[in-house]
């Protein structure tokens, strides 16, 4: 019989995914992890860990199951919060979502569970695994295409792949809730956990404030019709360019007004709409760009702002993971392929270039909010993730 360990995260989700490979004929242990103590920046009852432990006991003792609890705050304050303290400082956005699967769930968790000799480390995601006929694993998107989850397991290489299971992937959302109901289990009604990966819904602002200054600044507003843009817009949308259409739009603290004041740059996020707290303009603004070096933030109205929107962008290759090496990118080749820069977006067509430092991204359409720091996916038309990689200035 072939032994499984699944987080359980006191989710439905992944409630299912324990019922349903005990179903299966698995030998099913419970692990929960416990990856945060510190409850101040934590708002309201929003996802406290206490109470979604208590639901994992509940739901392993309803199914049977062995159940434990493990403690890996240490790692998750090394390898997550202060990868995102330095992110946020440097001016970028890190996703912590995306490198908590990558650091935590499967390396530092699959490590603490493969030692219990389980074969399998299982998981809630929507997501699918495949195996194929040359013993590879290749990751497809999830059926449930309104809560696919590959976006988030983007930087899974094989190794990490081959040990893990995805049980609720072929299943829509309604069906594992129905599922859930069917076997009296206490997380069949509960709400999605929404926030940051183990922590929840958190005051971001007082979370960075933890160690990040408040330091005041302006927030300036650019223009439309700002030349700058205009020939930004206006260069040839081609790989003989492509140097010129990643490079980011430099604004300058003279090239509009000033609308208000922030906290410090380093807070905010190149798309951002809530907490700007700009008031007067004849349409909702936007963030444009974030300068961290001289504490400005740019914004712009509307998000259809040419500022906001670009038809590029790159990667360096040192971040780049391939899920599967067979699908790895030849230097110098144009390829046509389907791109994912944010979770829930829509797949966007586009082609990719990869050269020798960097892997350049020319999109069919322009996108709004290409953002430093964030996660760059890929997958073919059979909606396999290929590999992803970390978006560059």
């Amino acid at each position: 019989m072939k032994r499984v360990v699944v987080g359980l995260s006191g989710g439905v989700d992944s409630s299912v995914a324990a019922y349903l490979l005990k179903e299966q004929g698995y030998d099913v242990i419970g692990l929960f992890m416990k990856n945060w103590h510190d409850e101040s920046v934590i708002l309201s009852d929003e996802c406290p860990w206490i109470d979604d432990a208590n639901d994992a006991l509940l739901v392993a003792n309803k199914l049977g199951i062995p159940f434990q609890v493990i403690d890996l705050s240490k790692e998750y304050k090394e390898r997550i919060v202060e990868y995102m303290f330095d992110e946020y400082a440097a001016g970028r956005t890190p996703n912590p979502d995306v490198l908590c699967n990558r650091e935590i769930k499967f390396d530092v968790f699959m490590k603490r569970a493969l030692e219990l000799g389980v074969d399998y480390v299982a998981t809630g995601h929507y997501c699918r695994r495949q195996e194929n006929e040359d013993g590879s694993v290749s990751l497809l998107a999830g059926l449930d295409q309104n809560k696919d989850q590959s976006y988030f397991l983007c930087q899974l290489d094989q190794e990490q792949l081959s040990k893990a299971l995805f049980p609720v992937g072929d299943l829509q959302k309604s069906e594992v809730r129905k599922i859930a109901k069917d076997q009296d289990l206490i997380t069949a009604d509960k709400k999605d956990s929404q926030g940051l990966c183990f922590i929840g819904k958190v005051s971001l602002p007082d979370f960075l404030q933890q160690q990040l200054k408040v330091k005041q600044g302006n927030i300036i507003e650019i223009p439309e019709d700002l030349d700058v843009i205009q020939n930004h817009h206006a260069i040839p949308r081609d790989f003989d360019h492509i140097e010129e259409l990643v490079a980011p739009i430099e604004f300058k603290e003279s090239d509009g007004i000033k609308v208000a004041e922030h906290q410090g740059a380093h807070f905010y996020t190149i798309g951002q709409r809530k907490g700007l707290h700009i008031g007067g303009r004849p349409n909702p603004s936007f963030v444009l760009q974030v300068d961290t070096k001289k504490n400005l933030i740019f914004s712009g109205q509307k998000d259809s702002h040419p500022g906001l929107n670009k038809i590029a962008l790159k990667i360096d290759n040192k971040s780049f993971s391939y899920t599967n090496l067979k699908n790895k990118f030849k230097l110098g080749e144009v390829l046509d392929v389907k791109v994912r820069i944010r979770y829930r977006q829509e797949l966007q067509s586009a082609k990719v270039l990869k050269k020798e430092d960097f892997t350049y991204v020319l999109f069919d359409e322009l996108q709004r909010g290409i953002t430093p720091g964030q996660f760059c996916a890929f997958y073919n038309e059979n909606s396999e993730l290929l590999g992803s990689g970390e978006i560059s200035f």
